[in-house]
């Protein structure tokens, strides 16, 4: 029985690596902030954009911070008709969220010229007891097609 749980720890332990892919320290023609930075940012009003699953979105997030879901939503910010010098900060959960660094590059391919990669993400914002918001109580879910 032993050997089997042996087997078992050493399987999960194997699949839980493959499955937590660390994050690029950088993404060309973003820049990389860390959480002071990013807060920096945040006080100065620039756009937060969280790519995270809706689920994950809903236990917490940084306040005011706009949901785009990279696997659904995201593509909206290709849309010609926005304004490209806006400067987005992308975020994900962590550094074992490469989330956020395929927004960045989708970001920066579309012509966003102030794209700031978050590597370190929502639980570094997190630990640092900044500015959280949870549901969607006066919080900004989505960009919408124009006369939607």
């Amino acid at each position: 029985m032993r050997r089997y749980l042996l087997l078992l720890l050493l399987w999960l332990t194997a699949f839980a690596q493959v499955q937590a892919e660390e994050a690029p320290l950088q993404v060309v023609g973003a820049r990389t902030v860390d959480a002071l930075e990013a807060k920096r940012l945040y006080d100065y009003g620039v756009l937060f954009v969280d790519v995270r699953a809706a689920r994950e979105w809903s236990w917490g997030h940084v306040y005011g911070a706009v949901h785009l879901d990279l696997a659904d939503r995201f593509s909206s910010l290709a849309m010609t008709h926005l304004p490209r010098n806006v400067p987005l900060v992308l975020y994900c959960d962590s550094e074992v969220c490469s989330s956020a660094a395929a927004a960045a590059q989708l970001a920066v391919s579309w012509g966003y010229r102030q794209v700031f990669y978050f590597r370190s993400g929502y639980f570094a914002w997190q630990l640092f007891d900044f500015p959280l918001g949870k549901g969607a109580a006066g919080e900004v879910l989505a960009f919408s097609e124009p006369g939607h």
